[in-house]
């Protein structure tokens, strides 16, 4: 699932290829995938696209006062072309959503893979209007963001693991699962560690080390091409997607506790003083 760091390089690069352009239609493929029904699709049809911005793990296409904003869930992506097909857009292999053509005969195709379509796409006046941007909680790569603003985040989220809290997009906008994990990793917490009981210092390190993996993350994909992104995700992580691998800090070697449709990792040595967490999907089927 593309996290903050890639949908905020994904609509940089967006910005630099969409701005100033008209489109010239949006060709809608999954019917199911568009959520509002007050402005038509059509409506952007002969509008200049001012910018391209994000909120959260949405991406806004802004043209002359009315956004595109779609959120590509677990398996969307985007594919820019140069010159668009010429072929009409219809379902098939490939999961194609929504292509948009400009008027200079570019474009670009928002698709999904798998079976399971939690794609999403919106056209509205405003982006609050997006039920999911209404409810996001602060950015927490923002400057105004402080130590002060995340301890009280984990005070409000009391008893609640640390992971699960710092993923919830009501809580925090634009950390996934992978990213947590990596924070988590680099602040040598575990991720069951409930959320209110950190002291002030591991306060402190926490925000520092998530203030750093993001912004190295952002570093790390800015400027890539969008094939390019998903790679690079997964060339920097340290943890996450690497079960069975050695640590790269201690060496002890990489764990993951499963759940029902995800997983998280974890370094033993470094965040749990040695010891396993329990994989709770394993222990039933032991059972």
């Amino acid at each position: 699932m593309p996290e903050m760091p890639e949908v905020a390089a994904l609509a940089g690069v967006l910005d630099e290829k969409l701005s100033g352009k008209v489109i010239a239609a949006g060709h809608l493929v999954s019917f199911s995938a568009l959520k509002t029904f007050k402005i038509g699709l059509d409506a952007l049809a002969g509008l200049e696209i001012d910018g391209v911005t994000r909120h959260g793990k949405f991406v806004d296409i802004e043209a002359q006062g009315i956004h595109l904003i779609f959120h590509l869930a677990r398996a969307g992506w985007v594919t820019w072309h140069d010159v668009a097909p010429k072929v009409p857009a219809r379902p098939g292999k490939s999961g194609l959503a929504l292509r948009l053509v400009l008027d200079d005969d570019s474009g670009l195709s928002i698709t999904e893979a798998g079976t399971q379509k939690h794609l999403a796409l919106y056209v509205v006046d405003i982006p609050s209007d997006v039920p999911g941007i209404a409810a996001l909680g602060p950015d927490p790569t923002a400057p105004e963001f402080t130590v002060a603003d995340l301890r009280d985040v984990l005070q409000r989220a009391g008893r609640a693991q640390i992971k699960g809290v710092l993923r919830d997009q009501k809580t925090l906008a634009g950390i996934g699962n992978a990213y947590s994990d990596e924070i988590l990793h680099a602040a040598k917490l575990s991720p069951f560690k409930p959320a209110n009981s950190l002291d002030d210092d591991a306060v402190e390190s926490l925000y520092g080390h998530l203030r750093t993996v993001l912004a190295d993350a952002v570093d790390a994909a800015s400027g890539r091409g969008i094939d390019q992104l998903k790679d690079t995700k997964r060339a920097h992580m340290r943890v996450h997607g690497r079960t069975g691998e050695p640590c790269d800090v201690c060496g002890a070697t990489i764990a993951e506790v499963s759940f029902a449709d995800s997983s998280l990792q974890y370094c033993p040595g470094c965040q749990t003083g040695g010891k396993p967490l329990a994989d709770r999907r394993m222990s039933r089927l032991l059972k």
